[in-house]
């Protein structure tokens, strides 16, 4: 159980109360901080996956954990982006993703239970989503320019329509379980 892979994943859900202290210091470094620790937590989001796969090293707790510290540490940070921005898109946009990972969630943990979890497996299209929603979590968290700011809302704005058109995907795939009497 306590391979590579799982270390890594147990470490980035241990990260998640240090990334929300640093964000609440009021140092003119904390923002700065807080950002790495979110930067080094989708690092290891990246790399446990595939070590877990080179090394061969794939567990059922590892398959259960890592979606769990994913969806944990970025529901963490979307939620206290929209507390700290206080706008309409951020907050609109946290609701969006937080919502999807949960329907997601409880779409594959269903058709996991009728042998079909393959239909709803994790597609390229949701890759490109998280690519985009950690950068512009990053982005936002540090706000080192205003043009990081900026750049930051386009790819949210990006990783929130990837996340909708995903969700879709999902649902679609899902849709003969769906609507079955």
């Amino acid at each position: 159980m306590w391979n590579i892979p799982n270390t890594l994943t147990t470490f980035r859900l241990l990260l998640i109360p240090v990334f929300a202290v640093l964000f609440y210091l009021p140092y003119s470094w904390a923002f700065f901080a807080a950002a790495f620790i979110f930067w080094l937590a989708s690092v290891t989001d990246i790399l446990d996956g595939y070590l877990a796969r080179k090394l061969e090293q794939s567990t059922p707790f590892g398959a259960f954990l890592d979606p769990v510290a994913d969806k944990v540490m970025v529901s963490v940070a979307l939620v206290m982006l929209a507390t700290y921005y206080q706008n309409y898109f951020v907050t609109a946009a946290a609701i969006i993703i937080i919502s999807r990972e949960i329907v997601i969630s409880a779409l594959r943990e269903w058709m996991a239970e009728l042998g079909k979890r393959d239909d709803v497996a994790v597609s390229s299209l949701g890759k490109f989503k998280t690519a985009a929603q950690m950068l512009a979590i990053i982005g936002l968290i540090w706000q080192y320019a205003p043009w990081m700011v900026n750049l930051s809302y386009a790819l949210l704005a990006v990783a929130t329509l990837l996340t909708v058109t995903s969700m879709v995907a999902y649902l679609y795939a899902a849709k003969a379980e769906l609507t079955k009497s």
